[in-house]
C-alpha cells in the first residue's frame, strides 16, 4: 500500500513539474518576442500554481533575472535617449544664456539671462534670476542707492492688484562701493514665496517691485528681466529634467549591476554541482 501511495506521488510531482514547464516554455516565449510584461506575469502564476514544481521555478527564477536584466537595459538606452533630446534643446537656445563657473573654486556654475549680466546692470535695483548646472533655481535681489533700506525680502505686484511675497531672505548682505550702498538678499525657488511663479504667469504685465526692509524701495520691474525670468525658468526646467533623469539611470545601472552578479553567482553555483 505504501508503495502504491509512493508512486502515486511520484506521479502526482512528475504531472506538477510538467504543467510548470509549459508555463515556462510560454514565458520563454513571451521573453524571445520581447513581451517582457508577459514573460513576467506567467514567471509569477509558476510560483503561485505550482508551489512544489521545485526544479521549474528555479528556472524560472533564472528567467526572471534575464527579464529584469533587459528591463534595465531598455531603460537606461531610454533615459539616454530623453536626455538626448534635452539636450539637443539646451543647444537650440544656449545663445540665450552666459555660463559663469570659476574652475578654480566651482563644480557647479550657474547660469544667467545675458541681459542680466554684472556689467550690463552696474548701479540698477533689479531681480536677477539663475540656475545651477544642475538645474537648481534662485532669484537675487539687488538694491542699489544712495542709503541703506536693510532689506531681507521683496514683493511683486501685478496691474491688478495681485501679488507675491517673499519671506525674509536666509542668505542677505550688504556692502558699500564708492559712496553707492548695495544689498543682496537671495531665495532659492520652493523658498521664495512664490514670486518666480508668479513673475513668469505675468510676464507680460507691468509688474512694480517692492523691496522691503526697514524702509520700502520700489521699482518697476524691465521687459528685459521678465524675459530673463522666463528664459531661466525654461532652461531651469530641462536641467532639472536632466538631472533626475540621470539620477534615474543610475539607479538602473546598479540594478544592473547587481542581477548580473546574481546571475554570474547562479552560474557558478551550478557549476560546482556539476563537479
Amino acid at each position: 500500500m505504501a508503495s502504491v501511495i509512493a508512486l502515486c506521488s511520484l506521479i502526482g510531482c512528475n504531472n506538477i513539474e510538467k504543467q510548470a514547464e509549459v508555463k515556462l516554455l510560454e514565458a520563454k516565449a513571451a521573453f524571445q518576442q520581447g513581451q517582457l510584461d508577459v514573460a513576467k506575469q506567467l514567471i509569477d502564476s509558476i510560483k503561485i500554481l505550482f508551489p512544489k514544481a521545485f526544479d521549474t521555478r528555479r528556472a524560472s527564477l533564472a528567467l526572471q533575472r534575464e527579464v529584469e536584466l533587459t528591463e534595465q537595459h531598455q531603460l537606461v538606452d531610454s533615459i539616454d535617449s530623453e536626455i538626448a533630446e534635452k539636450q539637443q534643446v539646451i543647444e537650440n537656445i544656449k545663445d540665450r544664456y552666459i555660463l559663469e563657473k570659476d574652475e578654480q573654486y566651482q563644480r557647479i556654475g550657474n547660469y544667467f539671462d545675458k541681459s542680466q549680466t554684472v556689467e550690463k546692470n552696474i548701479h540698477r535695483s533689479f531681480l536677477r534670476f539663475q540656475v545651477s548646472e544642475e538645474g537648481k533655481l534662485s532669484l537675487t535681489s539687488t538694491y542699489c542707492g544712495a542709503g541703506n533700506i536693510h532689506h531681507t525680502a521683496v514683493k511683486v505686484i501685478a496691474p491688478d492688484g495681485s501679488f507675491a511675497e517673499t519671506p525674509s531672505s536666509k542668505d542677505s548682505y550688504e556692502t558699500t562701493d564708492l559712496g553707492e550702498y548695495i544689498e543682496k538678499a537671495d531665495f532659492k525657488y520652493g523658498e521664495d514665496g512664490g514670486v518666480i511663479d508668479f513673475i513668469t504667469a505675468h510676464q507680460t504685465d507691468n509688474l512694480k517691485v517692492q523691496f522691503v526692509g526697514d524702509r520700502t524701495y520700489n521699482t518697476t520691474m524691465t521687459a528685459a528681466d521678465r524675459k530673463a525670468a522666463a528664459n531661466i525658468c525654461e532652461l531651469a526646467t530641462l536641467l532639472n529634467s536632466i538631472t533626475q533623469l540621470n539620477k534615474a539611470k543610475e539607479e538602473a545601472q546598479l540594478k544592473i549591476r547587481y542581477i548580473e552578479k546574481r546571475i554570474a553567482d547562479n552560474a557558478a553555483e551550478e557549476a560546482a554541482k556539476q563537479e
